[in-house]
């Protein structure tokens, strides 16, 4: 049998631009309250545009250009506009230190930067700003900050639509990925037109259903490979609609004018979400009307529809474990949460649930053309078409890395049963040695205190402690509550207390949590306490906090209060 081409990313954009010139592609909200929308024919036209002001600076195909900005739909048509050019589009993190993106900007030998939607707010352009090189060329998208240099707007009405398009080999160069550097120096993830072209194979199945009618809002960020292999590459693919977001502030109204068929999150959020219906409905109420038949299904699509996910038919979420508790909450209303996993290095096409056959636990089993295995101490091995060329300019790191058969060394631990699926136990670096050379996974400890309502982030530390410890991130409403007398502080005290005990219980003795914390300062993207796609820097947190540590141990308290 003939092996399967898939299509490249930009034929795909053309089918669909041929087809539906005059239908709206991409809506954009911006900060003064218009909503902009635009269609294929539209996106086209300014793509092909800004691909020939590309090669008027002399760009050439392989040129390396950095995209700096959040979300938008010019993120999107100026990264269309180097897949027409040619060029190497690199994107990087709006919140990247100043060190992180000058170190990309050298690294890639990059010849232009790109700002997209950027404020200052959210975001460290200006520390960036202040310690870019004078003589970097520039472009601004609409909603970049106005600093002098040439503006897209008017650059497109300079140049006339260039006529013809690259035509790339399947294993040349597309777009080099920088991680976000929780640990050193970023690294630079490599990927060919056919790693992105697989990705189309891999979403072209039966059970995403993916097509034409589908609807995507994008909010995660696209510097991520992530949303760029949920969002934006499907919607090359089978051309449907993408809505954008303005900000945190307009985010629920984003969410309902898009009313998505397919949603896309991470579980910080999809715990936001439930938290907010608690606040609005408490958990007991919600167990007495979800008990009667001829209420409930009442009241489970209101609560859809006031969080803008009643239209949702596939809901996935992914970059690390979903707790139990919330799966079964979101599956009571009828929404089937589909956990997957992958990594930038293999652009997530590795392991996903499928509609009807989820098992709470698991991330599911393998996508088409991928392989898994279990190597030495128990690290998961991954085999996939969206491999990477390697990391740029670290041929040693990639060597390392790769096996000699040519999986990917995941660096995670987990466990395959004989149907394929694969659980995930915990990322090796995670693990940790008390004081008592008793190594710690937290992971596994984190998810059972997970089972707790009231959390929004939880850290297992302990290296070189007597025993472990949980750092406890409360729920902005159970911040609130407490904050203002609705919710007794002795009362909660005493909840976590009892839930130490029942955690405790269930534990090898080395693993018993010695006491639990709960912070005073929320995690974010911002004070370097969360990743960009909002996981935990682990390394950031336990550098922030076991300093304290033997203090508390000597307070003798099984919770905390920092």
């Amino acid at each position: 049998m003939a092996e399967r081409r898939n299509p490249m990313l930009l034929d795909c954009f053309l089918k669909w631009e041929a087809q539906k010139r005059d239908r709206v592609y991409l809506t954009q909200p911006y900060s003064d309250g218009r909503v902009v929308d635009y269609t294929w024919g539209e996106v086209g036209e300014q793509a092909r545009r800004m691909a020939a002001y590309f090669k008027s600076l002399g760009l050439h195909p392989g040129s390396r250009v950095v995209l700096l900005g959040k979300n938008s739909a010019h993120w999107i048509i100026a990264d269309l506009a180097m897949m027409i050019a040619g060029l190497v589009s690199v994107p990087l993190y709006p919140m990247f230190s100043a060190e992180a993106a000058l170190y990309v900007i050298g690294h890639c030998d990059a010849k232009l930067l790109v700002l997209g939607k950027l404020d200052g707010a959210g975001d460290n352009w200006p520390n960036i700003r202040d310690r870019l090189s004078p003589g970097m060329p520039m472009l601004g998208l609409p909603q970049s900050p106005s600093v002098g240099i040439p503006q897209w707007e008017e650059t497109c009405t300079r140049h006339a639509p260039l006529q013809t398009l690259h035509q790339p080999a399947r294993n040349e160069l597309c777009t080099i990925v920088y991680t976000s550097g929780s640990t050193g120096e970023p690294k630079g993830v490599m990927h060919s037109y056919d790693a992105m072209a697989a990705v189309v194979g891999a979403l072209d199945v039966d059970w995403y259903g993916f097509n034409a009618n589908d609807r995507m809002l994008s909010y995660l960020p696209l510097a991520h490979l992530a949303e760029r292999v949920m969002v934006e590459t499907p919607s090359f693919a089978f051309g449907f609609r993408l809505f954008f977001f303005d900000s945190l502030a307009t985010f629920t109204a984003d969410l309902q004018r898009a009313r998505p068929t397919v949603f896309v999150s991470v579980p910080r959020l999809w715990t936001k979400f439930y938290l907010a219906v608690n606040e609005r409905l408490p958990p007991a109420r919600q167990k007495r009307l979800f008990a009667l038949p001829l209420i409930a299904g009442v009241v489970k699509r209101r609560i859809l529809r006031q969080l803008g996910l009643d239209q949702v038919r596939v809901a996935i979420s992914g970059s690390a474990p979903l707790p139990e508790r919330l799966i079964r909450w979101y599956r009571s209303l009828g929404l089937e949460l589909l956990e997957g996993y992958g990594m930038s290095e293999n652009l997530a096409i590795s392991h996903m649930s499928r509609p009807g056959t989820v098992r709470i636990g698991s991330v599911g089993q393998p996508q088409l053309g991928v392989q898994a295995r279990i190597g030495k101490d128990g690290e998961i091995e991954v085999r996939s078409p969206g491999q990477m060329l390697g990391y740029y300019k670290q041929p040693e790191l990639t060597a390392a890395q790769t096996t000699t058969d040519g999986f990917f060394r995941t660096g995670d631990t987990g466990e395959i049963d004989a149907e394929g699926y694969l659980r995930i136990t915990g990322r090796a670096k995670d693990i940790f040695k008390t004081a008592k050379g008793k190594y710690v996974a937290p992971v596994p400890i984190e998810a059972k205190l997970f089972d707790h309502p009231r959390f929004e982030a939880i850290c297992v530390a302990g290296a070189g402690q007597p025993m472990p410890f949980a750092l406890l991130l409360l729920s902005q409403q159970t911040r609130q509550a407490v904050a203002d007398g609705t919710l007794d502080r002795d009362t909660l005290t005493a909840e976590l207390a009892a839930l130490r005990e029942r955690v405790n219980f269930g534990l090898e003795r080395h693993e018993a949590l010695q006491y639990l914390v709960v912070v005073k300062e929320p995690w974010s993207v911002e004070n370097g306490m969360l990743t960009p796609t909002l996981k935990i820097r682990r390394s950031a947190i336990e550098h922030h906090y076991l300093p304290s540590a033997e203090q508390w141990v000597a307070l003798r308290q099984p919770v905390i209060w920092e």
